[in-house]
């Protein structure tokens, strides 16, 4: 499980180096400013359920990334203002959320990490394109396969890929020449012995704000994959991980950030 939510847990993380490509886990995060936690009623559990764990040290293999560090029961970073903050319980997959209906002042604070978060990523961005000119935003997330419970069987295969990639706000004809490739090699990967099933907009569209963000910043220049692993390396009911499927998601998204950028530098 993640670290236990502290006033002191940061808003995300960053590590920058010179590079083309970088990757992102926004829901990785499990932490809560103390109003958020004194008003919350979903327990622990609940909250992990609905998050990403463990995407956070998956986007680390690339050396450029940025990582949530605050629960999107705090602020949904991928979602746009106007829905980052889930106030009722049809924003939240039912789930209720609040002890009682949350004050403005409590959604401001939410918003005003939401606001700071895009600033940064934008002028990130920015200098990247500056000094690359086409770049590669690859978004980890993860997605629950046993909404059932836990003793029921799981989503079938054929709705539930190993990685699903979404692609619904991206140029798809400009950034054919990275992502098809990029596909390939995903699914060529031995990942612990096996190869993964990798489809477009099957079990997600790839609609959050981040990747639409990208793409209406920089249409010609920035390419915004939504990566989203099935949550075949962790048990999604008690939170428990598998340590050799960690690694080997670790080595996925450096094989997957190793391959896009030689792909871009070979474009030009």
């Amino acid at each position: 499980m993640n670290a236990p939510p502290t006033p002191e847990s940061p808003w995300w993380t960053l590590q920058r180096s010179d590079d083309r490509v970088l990757a992102t886990a926004i829901h990785d995060g499990h932490g809560l400013r103390p109003e958020i936690a004194a008003a919350i009623r979903l327990d622990e559990a609940g909250r992990l359920r609905e998050e990403d764990p463990y995407t956070g040290q998956a986007a680390a293999a690339a050396p450029t990334h940025v990582i949530a560090g605050r629960s999107r029961f705090e602020v949904d970073l991928n979602r746009g203002e106007d829905e980052a903050f889930y106030r009722t319980p049809e924003q939240a997959w039912g789930l209720d959320v609040w002890r009682e209906p949350p004050a403005q002042a409590l959604v401001d604070g939410s918003l005003r990490l939401h606001r700071a978060f895009y600033a940064m990523m934008g002028q990130l961005l920015d200098d990247i394109r500056d000094a690359h000119g086409a770049y590669a935003l690859i978004d980890v997330h993860s997605y629950n396969h046993r909404r059932d419970g836990a003793d029921a069987a799981p989503m079938p295969q054929d709705d539930a890929p190993d990685i699903n990639i979404g692609t619904f706000s991206m140029p798809r004809e400009r950034w054919a020449f990275l992502l098809d490739p990029l596909m390939e090699a995903m699914r060529g990967f031995d990942f612990n012995g096996r190869r993964l099933d990798v489809r477009e907009n099957v079990a997600f569209q790839g609609r959050g704000a981040l990747t639409r963000f990208v793409h209406e910043r920089h249409p010609e220049h920035g390419c915004a994959i939504a990566l989203e692993f099935k949550k075949f390396f962790m048990d999604e009911w008690n939170g428990q991980p598998d340590p050799g499927e960690l690694a080997a998601m670790r080595g996925f998204i450096a094989h997957v950030a190793d391959t896009a950028r030689g792909l871009l530098d070979a474009h030009g």
